[in-house]
């Protein structure tokens, strides 16, 4: 873990990336907030954060705002792809699932269960 200090809050290298000292929140956190143009204060009391350590992580943006960019843009990118992995599992599952018969001793339930499922499908 590095540090590097922005006046007395931190903004630290941790295994999740930019880190804002004491807190488990990442400048790629606060960056969601910072590109939609949030006011700091906003941005402080959604993370519940001292008016130091927003001021912190605001200014290593400013200072660091090409490389934080290219790091968020990656944070991103990684995010969307395990989405996509976890999506696709499920889908995966779910069609898995679909095909399984049910026991015999499930067999009334699953008459019922598909029976309230076509209700709902028609009153949708």
């Amino acid at each position: 873990m590095t540090s590097e200090t922005n006046g007395s809050a931190d903004i630290i290298r941790t295994e999740r990336g930019l880190t804002i000292s004491g807190t488990r929140i990442t400048l790629y956190d606060v960056m969601d907030y910072v590109i939609s143009q949030y006011p700091p204060n906003f941005i402080r009391s959604l993370f519940d954060l001292t008016e130091t350590q927003i001021n912190a992580a605001l200014a290593y943006i400013a200072t660091n705002r090409p490389e934080v960019e290219a790091e968020y843009q990656w944070v991103l990118q990684q995010a969307e792809e395990t989405r996509q992995y976890w999506e696709e599992r499920s889908r995966e599952h779910l069609s898995r699932a679909a095909r399984i018969s049910p026991r015999p001793d499930q067999a009334a339930l699953w008459v019922k269960l598909q029976e309230q499922k076509t209700r709902h499908e028609l009153e949708a």
